[in-house]
Order: C-alpha cells, then sequence, then structure tokens
C-alpha cells in the first residue's frame, strides 16, 4: 500500500481492499462454486430505474464546459439522498452557495440536503495530518453510498501533481479517489474533456491513464441543446468505459467505440424552479447509425447456418467487421440474437424504417 493510502484509510477499511497484500493467491472458490456474481450499477438511476454508477469503484465523467457534468452529478445525488442514503461531495472547483442553489432548485428538501449532503470544499493538501483525519471521520461517520470529486484536474494541481502525466494520473488515484472507494461507495470524478473535437475521443484531458486506470464506468457528455433560463437542455452521455461490463446492455452502440448510454435533460423553468432527468436513449430523436442491411443479413446467416461465434458471423455476412459488430451488438440489446457464443437467432428479423 502507498503512504499515501497507508496515512488516512482505516486498518479495517485497507484489510477489505484489493490494495493490502495484493501479491498474495486469490481464493477462486467462489468463482468456481458459482456463487460470485459480478458487480452491479445500484447507485444513481435514470427514468427507466437503470443504475449508472458501481459501489466500491470508481467513475470518471467528462466533458466541456457548460455540458452538464454537475447537474448530472446532483441528479444522482438526490436519487441516492431520496433513498435514505448520505453523499459526499469534494469540490475543488464551486462553493457551497452555488452547488446547494442548484440543489433547492431542483426541489430537494433543505432538511434532506441538511441531513445527507455533506459538503467538503478542499483549499489545501491532503496530507498525512489534520486533513486526513478530517476526510477519514466525514467517511466512516456517514457511510456515503456516492462521493463525488469535482474538479479532478484541480484537485491534482493542489496536490501537485500533473494531469498530463500518466505517474501523476495513477498516484492521485490511489491517494484520493481508489481510497474514497475502499470505503465501500461509488466515486464519481467529474473532468474536463481536451477542446479540440477531433482530439477528444474518449479521454478526459490529460493522460491516457485516467480511463485506463479505472475499474468502473466513464462517461462522455456532448450538448446538443444548451442550457438556460426557459430552455429544455439536452446532452449525450456516451458510455466510454464499462471495466465491469454490466451496463452497455443498456445502451446502444455508437460512435468511436462508445455507447449511447442515456440523455441528460434540464428544464429550467425559472431560476429556482428547474427539473432533471437521465432519459434512455430514443433512436429516432438521436438519428444514430443503426446498419439495418448488416442486421438482417447476420438474422439471414443465423436462420440457415444455426448458431455461430461471433468470427463466423463476420465470416459470413460481407461488411466492415466494426460495422458487422455494432450490427450484431445491436441484435443482442434488441432481443433478435443471444448474448451468448455460438451466437443463435432468437426471432425472426423484421426491418423498421430506421436509416441504414
Amino acid at each position: 500500500m502507498s503512504a499515501d493510502l497507508d496515512a488516512w484509510v482505516p486498518d479495517e477499511i485497507e484489510a477489505t481492499t484489493e490494495l493490502k497484500r495484493s501479491w498474495q493467491a486469490v481464493d477462486l472458490s467462489a468463482v468456481l462454486d458459482g456463487s460470485w456474481t459480478p458487480p452491479e450499477a445500484h447507485v444513481g438511476r435514470r427514468t427507466d430505474g437503470v443504475g449508472l454508477f458501481y459501489a466500491g469503484k470508481v467513475h470518471t465523467i467528462a466533458s466541456e464546459s457548460e455540458a452538464g457534468k454537475t447537474w448530472l452529478m446532483l441528479s444522482a445525488c438526490i436519487d441516492e439522498m431520496t433513498a435514505g442514503n448520505h453523499v459526499v461531495y469534494l469540490d475543488f472547483e464551486d462553493d457551497e452557495g452555488g452547488l446547494v442553489r442548484r440543489l433547492l432548485g431542483l426541489q430537494c428538501n433543505p432538511e434532506v440536503i441538511r441531513a445527507r449532503f455533506h459538503y467538503v470544499k478542499p483549499s489545501t493538501a491532503l496530507g498525512t495530518g489534520i486533513n486526513a483525519d478530517d476526510l477519514r471521520e466525514v467517511m466512516a461517520v456517514y457511510k456515503p453510498t456516492l462521493t463525488v470529486i469535482d474538479g479532478v484536474t484541480e484537485a491534482m494541481t493542489m496536490h501537485g501533481m500533473d494531469p498530463l502525466s500518466n505517474k501523476d494520473i495513477a498516484t492521485f488515484g490511489r491517494m484520493l479517489p481508489r481510497a474514497l472507494a475502499a470505503f465501500g461507495c461509488a466515486v464519481v470524478c467529474l473532468d474536463h474533456v481536451v477542446k479540440s473535437g477531433e482530439n477528444r475521443g474518449r479521454y478526459a484531458l490529460g493522460g491516457v491513464h485516467k480511463l485506463n486506470g479505472l475499474d468502473g464506468a466513464a462517461f462522455v457528455l456532448e450538448n446538443r441543446k444548451p442550457f438556460g433560463v426557459g430552455l429544455v437542455g439536452i446532452s449525450t452521455i456516451r458510455l466510454a468505459k464499462d471495466r465491469p461490463g454490466q451496463l452497455r446492455k443498456n445502451g446502444v452502440p455508437s460512435k468511436e467505440g462508445m455507447f449511447w448510454f442515456a440523455d441528460l435533460r434540464l428544464n429550467s423553468h425559472t431560476e429556482g424552479f428547474l427539473e432533471v432527468e437521465i432519459v434512455p436513449p430514443e433512436i429516432k430523436e438521436q438519428g444514430e447509425f443503426r446498419p439495418t442491411a448488416l442486421m438482417g443479413q447476420i438474422c439471414a446467416a443465423l436462420e440457415k447456418h444455426g448458431p455461430l461465434s461471433a468470427a463466423k458471423i463476420e465470416a459470413v455476412v460481407r461488411g466492415k467487421a466494426m460495422t458487422i459488430r455494432t450490427a450484431r451488438n445491436l441484435l443482442q440489446i434488441e432481443g433478435f440474437v443471444s448474448d451468448g457464443t455460438p451466437h443463435a437467432l432468437l426471432k425472426p428479423w423484421v426491418e423498421g424504417d430506421q436509416n441504414d
């Protein structure tokens, strides 16, 4: 365990994490006897009840300014507090006035905020002294299900770290996000994307380790309709990475290997009355590419040849491999083709009115 973690994570928490004596052989009994189950995302939710974040794991949300990162997180915070859970919010960018006013504007009960929303505004590095003691006490006393780190770049700079350095990113990840996750909560880090859309892709601002080092999920927000008083703003929520692999089935294959997971909708009636929703994808509204011709060819091949592996599907169906995979993923999501390999046809393909 690193000195940073050892300085403030309690012994009883250390003993339950992979960061403690991780070079010992792992007991595989639970996996082998079938009692092990993969993690499920239960923290925060879409309007259809599908969860956003995994307990005990680290996630990121990245976007340009004014794409709705904070609104998305406050929606998840309200979900948790409404369920009777506690939230810890580490804010390296804003202040309590701006954040709490947003919660009040979303009609969150002031007494619920007072009792279950625990706001921390760090102004000095965590270190190993009283700051670490204070954070340890907050986590141990309130036992949050969700902890937010708002402003990863600012937090790293405060600690003398370079957000462009993969080494510093890994060090910071162990020092704060993963140490917080050791308390059993979902940790979500809010970050910026690079300004150039051509170079952005799936990455937040800084080294690639921000994505590679995650053990939860990474989301990217892209604004489609601007937010403002009297407007209904909309941002697309894309799933860039899903280490446990349980979220992609609830999304739609999208550009650059990402999945269109949801839309963030913020209806700002007045400055003091707003409504926020995280809604599932709506294909016709977004106009996402659907390779319906290849979807039909895959179903025809499975009907003719019977169950086929993914490799054999790509050998039989004519088209680009990546597009064939997108078509197969869509067929699995929509219940036409089985998830397991070899893939079998579950119901006849009926071509809709979507564009090829």
